[in-house]
């Protein structure tokens, strides 16, 4: 049996726009489809009804738009986290990721070794990056 856990993010009219830079973050194959490809008409059918980023890393991102009808709840109280030991790719990330947002811890060696920072993409997505030593063969 298999199953996954992934983030699913929701945008205010702004996701073709969010999964694209994500795309360009974390390389990898982005699927769009819109709300109008599913028959809706009017000013949401061009708003994404489905996104969908599968790396080369194995990471899967989605997102998708609410629509006008619905209210949009900015994301709180939760975080994407990336971890791992490939520290090249991860200051990659971090690097894309913080550059248009804001900043909230830097990326720096803390107190229990890992390198660790803390970030709000230019989409209000907020991220939290741990870098930890390769562990010897």
């Amino acid at each position: 049996m298999f199953s996954r856990l992934n983030p699913y993010l929701n945008f205010n009219g702004n996701a073709r726009e969010a999964m694209g830079f994500y795309e360009g973050v974390f390389g990898g194959t982005l699927i769009l489809n819109t709300f109008g490809e599913y028959g809706m008409e009017g000013p949401d059918a061009s708003r994404i009804m489905h996104g969908l980023l599968e790396t080369d890393a194995g990471y899967t991102i989605m997102g998708a738009d609410v629509t006008n009808d619905m209210r949009y709840q900015p994301m709180a109280g939760v975080s994407v986290s990336l971890s791992g030991d490939d520290a090249e790719a991860l200051r990659g990330y971090w690097s894309k990721l913080s550059a248009s947002g804001t900043v909230t811890m830097p990326l720096a060696r803390q107190a229990w070794g890992d390198e660790f920072g803390m970030c709000t993409d230019q989409f209000g997505v907020s991220w939290m990056v741990d870098i930890s030593e390769p562990i010897p063969d």
